[in-house]
């Protein structure tokens, strides 16, 4: 099953995603901002990143350009799990290399139903 590192800096949305993907049968590992994030890329292979826009330390826009900046990890896909619905943030994400987008509060079924359609 694919590997999904996990990017919130609230431990809430953190548990509630990684309670779905890991009940879905989903390999699933954390990180509460984006340079701890980049530390557990850099230590381990993910197929997957979900990832909070609004984080401190290194934010979701930041973090996408530096997972793209990996050889590894050029092509691996990049969710935002964000409350920002802009489309000019949206359109800063894509820039960034960032694959979807999904707007908290998230339907758990529609988490997994995405990450699905990514992965196939």
């Amino acid at each position: 099953m694919s590997k999904i590192l996990i990017v919130d800096d609230s431990a809430s949305i953190r548990q509630l995603a990684v309670f779905t993907l890991k009940s879905k049968g989903f390999e699933v590992e954390s990180a509460n901002d984006g340079k701890q994030a980049l530390d557990e890329l850099r230590a381990n292979h993910y197929d997957l990143v979900l990832t909070d826009r609004n984080m401190p330390v290194l934010d979701g826009i930041e973090l996408a350009k530096e997972v793209r900046a990996i050889d590894e990890y050029k092509s691996v896909p990049i969710i935002m799990l964000t409350t920002e619905s802009d489309a000019d943030k949206k359109k800063e994400g894509k820039a960034a290399g960032v694959t979807g987008w999904i707007i908290k509060p998230f339907n758990p079924e529609t988490l997994v139903k995405t990450i699905n359609k990514i992965l196939d």
